[in-house]
């Protein structure tokens, strides 16, 4: 929801450190394994009872997230990029609820399980539809250029960001919090699967 608003503020900052670093000759895909690297260490500082250090772990995860774009729009843009960064969003997506399970099974580990099946629902009906879309040769930047077509809902990168962040600063909360969420996922889900049968019956 919020995604298209923030990109517009962040690209232009990213796009001049995209650069910066395509000069320095890293590429784009290295961006997006540190990335990886980082939200797999959130994870584990998460599961450690370490909260504040995952919280800079993630935030700096999310920042190589937003990097990987810039320095693949400075250099080249190639659809195993577009794969990588997706797959890898989608690892980002389950290590933090994993971590919390992981860190206290016993109050965490049903809410986990809830939010990592609304993650599931969603990303099922989020591929699916990109598919359908290339199939269809319906193109959209919406939320700036970008390998899949991405379709706008309540539960987007820039909400699931903050949920992660809140859980974080507040990690006691973390169950109500990954039932709301979850429910954002399954309702944005359902707005996908209206516009699908709209747009593809």
């Amino acid at each position: 929801m919020l995604d298209g608003l923030i990109r517009r503020r962040l690209d232009p900052v990213l796009d001049r450190l995209g650069r910066a670093l395509a000069a320095r000759g890293i590429g784009a895909d290295v961006v997006t394994i540190a990335g990886l690297a980082l939200a797999i260490a959130a994870a584990i500082a998460i599961a450690a009872g370490a909260p504040a250090a995952a919280l800079v772990l993630m935030l700096a995860s999310r920042l190589a997230d937003g990097l990987d774009g810039a320095v693949a729009r400075a250099t080249v843009r190639t659809d195993f990029g577009g794969l990588l960064d997706i797959v890898c969003d989608f690892v980002f997506y389950a290590a933090i609820p994993l971590g919390f399970a992981l860190n206290d099974p016993a109050g965490n580990a049903v809410a986990a399980a809830v939010l990592l099946t609304a993650f599931y629902v969603n990303g099922a009906s989020f591929l699916g539809f990109a598919v359908m879309a290339a199939k269809r040769g319906l193109e959209t930047t919406a939320r700036g250029p970008k390998s899949l077509y991405f379709t706008t809902g309540l539960a987007e990168g820039s909400e699931t960001i903050a949920t992660f962040a809140a859980m974080l600063l507040a990690p006691a909360w973390f169950p109500p919090l990954a039932y709301g969420f979850a429910a954002l996922c399954l309702a944005t889900t359902l707005a996908r699967m209206a516009l699908a049968w709209r747009l593809f019956r």
